[in-house]
């Protein structure tokens, strides 16, 4: 049994969604009732930040989901090229996405007109990093190559929060959006801690068809991602 310390928000369900992948049975920590101040969280999370797991003697915190994907060796490439365009992904999702995309709807829903200049700003970032997305998935699949896995896992939770945005502006966006959606390892983890929450789901709206596997289009040079 793995101990799963989150919260529902993008970061805890990129773990949970990657446990329920593996066939991991996690036992969720309630941060609401302060749990994460507990001593054997605090050992595991030096930040005291959540998400956190531990188990078997081990433990893990803000590893980008590489942690668990290495050790179930799922959805996490063997060779070296894979990898470290995995890597990159998640990167990508810690670096850009995850600050964000998380600044600008606090700004939006909790604090809207109050600091126009920092609003607008995440704004306009926000959408340059949804059209990195987009361009990735023109030219493949999934977001690290043609095949389902970790980065994918790591950025569809910030994705799947544009109820206070648009996704219409990026096709290839919204193609891959219910792609992931329609796992039921998704399912099962949007409730992990358990609650209320409904998903999101993208307006009807332009929808771009499905590239060819990554796999089958190696001779055609690669977008430059930041």
């Amino acid at each position: 049994m793995i101990g799963l310390y989150a919260w529902r928000a993008p970061s805890g369900r990129k773990v949970s969604f990657t446990l329920e992948e593996c066939g991991c049975a996690a036992h969720p920590v309630n941060v609401a009732k302060d749990e994460q101040f507990a001593p054997e969280f605090i050992a595991a999370s030096l930040n005291k930040k959540s998400p956190a797991i531990v188990g078997d003697g081990e433990s893990s915190m803000e590893s980008g989901d590489m942690y668990l994907a290495e050790k179930a060796g799922r959805f996490w490439p063997r060779d070296d090229e894979g990898k470290w365009r995995t890597v990159e992904r998640l990167m990508f999702q810690m670096g850009g996405v995850r600050p964000m995309f998380g600044q600008r709807r606090r700004f939006a829903k909790y604090d809207p007109g109050k600091a126009p200049y920092a609003g607008e700003r995440h704004l306009n970032e926000t959408r340059r990093l949804y059209g990195v997305m987009d361009r990735r998935l023109g030219d493949s699949a999934c977001l690290a190559g043609g095949e389902y896995g970790v980065a994918d896992i790591a950025l569809w939770p910030w994705v799947a929060r544009f109820d206070w945005r648009t996704v219409d502006d990026y096709p290839n966006v919204r193609r891959w959006h219910p792609e992931t959606l329609d796992r039921p390892a998704t399912r099962r983890g949007w409730n992990v801690p358990e609650n209320d929450r409904q998903m999101a789901l993208p307006r009807p709206g332009r929808r771009a068809a499905r590239p060819p596997a990554f796999a089958e289009r190696r001779d055609r040079p690669r977008p430059a991602i930041p």
